[in-house]
């Protein structure tokens, strides 16, 4: 991989993102071992190295502002959980410059969690710990172990709003943030995910415009009702309340 390009730090500076001593070597070596790793399973689709500065290491710090917008339970470090994690982002950038916060990264397929877990480890972040699961099931009513625990839940390319939605505001706890980074579609997904929101309890707190995308808040107002999250893949297979789908 090659060194933090000058437009990587010129957004950063721009952005208002400050670095600690080490921080940006520290992701400079995430990008080396996800890349290092995506040469045999597929961990991300960006093959520019350049590129990945701006679309992984960036995209996932303008997430920044909204962890900063919530106050953990007194006593307790900042809840994060990143559903559908893939490679690692925004989950891994974040921890890195956000020591002070404790990061679960739920991913569903056995392979990528495995990777995940040695990113980690490599790295020596001890704030992050890798579920394999499903966001259906961890999610679930009675049953499912993060219900209702995290302070914020994250989500990138986890599909339109209103799938990402019920498989997320479950894990927030109340009064707890959703971020989803959207692209430029993300206004038009937000229409249609209105009756969705609803149904969850949730609403639509302001969406914030970065040089790369669109940063979607939500909060959970109250609980979700106890039949959300739907089964394995229903969400997906029958987005909440759109359309004849509902």
């Amino acid at each position: 991989m090659i060194p933090p390009t000058e437009e990587f730090k010129q957004a950063c500076a721009e952005f208002g993102i400050e670095f600690d001593q080490g921080e940006k070597e520290h992701l400079y070596a995430f990008l080396d071992i996800l890349y290092e790793a995506n040469q045999t399973t597929n961990l991300t689709a960006i093959k520019d190295e350049k590129e990945a500065w701006m679309r992984h290491i960036f995209d996932a710090l303008t997430l920044l502002p909204v962890l900063t917008e919530i106050e953990p339970v007194e006593g307790e470090p900042l809840k994060v959980c990143d559903v559908g994690s893939g490679g690692g982002v925004p989950a891994f950038p974040l921890a890195i410059v956000r020591p002070d916060a404790q990061f679960t990264l739920v991913e569903a397929t056995g392979r990528k969690a495995e990777l995940l877990n040695s990113f980690a480890e490599k790295l020596g972040l001890k704030n992050i710990t890798i579920e394999n699961g499903r966001a259906e099931q961890l999610g679930a009513f009675k049953t499912g172990k993060f219900r209702d625990v995290f302070d914020i839940v994250t989500a990138r390319a986890l599909g339109r709003i209103a799938v990402a939605a019920e498989l997320c505001v479950p894990l927030a706890r109340e009064g707890g943030l959703i971020a989803l980074i959207k692209g430029q579609k993300a206004e038009e997904e937000l229409e249609e995910a209105k009756q969705a929101l609803h149904m969850l309890h949730t609403t639509h707190t302001g969406t914030l415009d970065t040089p790369t995308g669109k940063i979607v808040v939500l909060e959970k107002s109250r609980r979700t009702p106890k039949i959300y999250p739907r089964r394995d893949g229903e969400p997906k297979r029958s987005p909440l309340g759109v359309g004849k789908k509902a």
